[in-house]
């Protein structure tokens, strides 16, 4: 039986309605960002499994551990232990009286999440990893709704690929609860954007209980309220949508403390969770107060002094990413992002400005504002894209091996 007359190609330059490059452009979107994010997972399985091949005997695996259990080392233990033993009701304290790493500084979304799949017989390095990778998928699909908002298509997509392929997405493997993190970070800043603030109420009562960021996104709330406030000649804000931003805020701004009290009414200690925060920056510079914004100075000085650098010159740096930062959301093409995406990078990095200690984490820690790819993937010159793609790949593979993987005694974790 011969083809049918629309499948023959007399004109092998020609491309045909059933031709690959055909089929993937009729493709419903939601298949592409499938496609585009589960490529993205085969090529990260492969660089682990790699780096894993590398990899020495541990205090968590062998020698050439397989690659579940090459996911579920550093921080992902903290979260088995959580759903095996839970919280200490007793806060640790060392020699030195101060309050030392303990489960409290992990949240209980992830592991609770986690612990429902075990119920069925996955074993707990499995289940950790397909929570995550679901989580990551479902972020992807949610991103790229987002971004439909702003940018034309196969930006849109591109902006996905990028996501996808970002220096630490592997952690949207491994089992770290980030990419449920992404997940709730999609979805408020799409409901925001499409102004359902009624919605945001269950989203951010589920993020306080999974990643720190809800007290930024309360700041981005504020901003888009006096946005919204200031333009509502040419943007009408009814007095009605006034009171529910106002009312989804202040929930927004009560939950994001809520994980603090918790740790205080289970543990009888006011600061028990900023104490416990703290024992992971006491290697770097010792026990110290929480001073907000003061962190990345005593980070810029330190780790100027580890390289043989003055203090001044670590703290001048601060100054210049700060600055730097701050003209970054100016560019077209991040203001083509729109104004709440702009308020989220904003408060975030604010966020971060005061309380976190730059170290070893910071990639992974900043990986919340992921949303700023899509300026990236404004350009359409192929060369550029191509581009883009290889360098995102090689850091991402350098992330995986540099700071993932375990060198003898490793401080510093990822």
């Amino acid at each position: 039986m011969s083809a049918p007359a629309e499948a023959r190609d007399p004109d092998p330059g020609r491309v045909t309605r059933w031709s690959p490059r055909v089929r993937w452009r009729l493709a419903p979107w939601w298949a592409k960002v499938v496609g585009v994010y589960l490529a993205a997972r085969v090529l990260t399985t492969l660089m682990v499994l790699e780096v894993a091949g590398r990899q020495g005997q541990n205090a968590w695996t062998g020698a050439q551990p397989g690659y579940f259990d090459f996911a579920n080392i550093w921080d992902a233990r903290w979260y088995e232990i959580i759903r095996v033993v839970g919280y200490p009701r007793e806060l640790p304290v060392g020699d030195d009286g101060h309050i030392g790493e303990n489960a409290w500084a992990f949240m209980p979304v992830f592991p609770q999440l986690t612990g429902l799949v075990t119920w069925f017989g996955v074993p707990w390095n499995v289940a950790s990893v397909g929570v995550a990778v679901l989580a990551g998928l479902g972020a992807a699909l949610v991103f790229h709704r987002l971004m439909s908002r702003f940018l034309e298509p196969d930006r849109a997509l591109f902006a996905v690929v990028l996501f996808s392929i970002a220096p630490v997405s592997p952690i949207m493997q491994f089992g770290y609860a980030e990419s449920l993190g992404f997940l709730w970070v999609a979805l408020a800043l799409l409901l925001l954007v499409d102004r359902r603030y009624g919605w945001l109420v269950p989203v951010v009562a589920a993020w306080a209980f999974t990643r720190p960021g809800a007290l930024a996104f309360a700041l981005t709330l504020g901003l888009h309220f006096v946005w919204r406030w200031w333009h509502r000649a040419r943007d009408p804000f009814p007095v009605r949508e006034q009171l529910v931003v106002i009312g989804v805020g202040l929930f927004t701004a009560a939950v994001g403390f809520a994980w603090p009290l918790v740790v205080w009414a289970a543990t009888g200690v006011p600061d028990g969770y900023t104490a416990t925060e703290l024992a992971w920056r006491a290697g770097y510079i010792g026990y110290q107060e929480l001073v907000p914004f003061a962190a990345w100075f005593q980070g810029g000085a330190w780790w100027a002094n580890w390289v043989g650098l003055p203090a001044w010159f670590g703290i001048g740096a601060v100054v210049v990413v700060v600055a730097t930062f701050a003209v970054v959301l100016f560019l077209p093409a991040v203001r083509r992002l729109g104004v709440d995406i702009r308020f989220w990078l904003a408060s975030y990095a604010l966020y971060l400005l005061a309380v976190f200690f730059p170290q070893s984490s910071t990639f992974r820690i900043v990986s919340p504002m992921f949303p700023i790819v899509g300026a990236l993937a404004v350009p359409r010159a192929r060369w550029y894209r191509w581009s883009i793609v290889l360098l995102f790949i090689a850091l991402q593979y350098a992330w995986i091996a540099l700071v993932w993987r375990i060198d003898a005694y490793d401080w510093t974790p990822p």
